[in-house]
């Protein structure tokens, strides 16, 4: 299984965006991109996905920018997967043959292990108020 580039830049995205909820700072996109190293561009793009869920607000113009519409604690990396790729585990669709029905079975039971599992984690799990961790030697 890969997780999409799309989900890991918009989990580090909306980690970020977890850091600066509270101060009243809406953040955009050039200080996302560089901050997390994501293509302008392309983050562009996850964003109207997240703000079209309901994870992020925006507001236009020179003072504009995006923040959280929930609190950090509320918003789990499902409901990011869900925003940006629909599903957890997508499957062919395809059971036939002997061992097809099985095989489906168990795969169900892997996708409900990793809904339960991404719904166990939220921002404020993954994002700290404190700086880059540190490292001692």
């Amino acid at each position: 299984m890969k997780i999409s580039v799309k989900v890991d830049y918009a989990c580090r995205v909306m980690a970020e965006l977890s850091r600066l909820h509270g101060s009243g700072e809406l953040a955009q996109i050039e200080h996302l991109a560089k901050t997390e190293a994501v293509p302008a561009n392309f983050l562009a793009q996850i964003l109207l996905k997240l703000r079209d869920h309901g994870l992020v607000t925006s507001r236009r113009g020179n003072q504009g920018g995006y923040t959280l519409a929930r609190a950090p604690e509320e918003i789990s990396l499902f409901d990011i997967l869900m925003a940006v790729e629909g599903q957890c585990l997508r499957l062919s669709g395809n059971f036939d043959g002997r061992s097809g029905r099985r095989l489906k079975q168990v795969w169900d039971e892997i996708s409900e292990a990793m809904v339960k599992k991404t719904k166990s984690y939220t921002l404020d799990q993954l994002a700290s108020k404190g700086t880059a961790a540190m490292y001692y030697i």
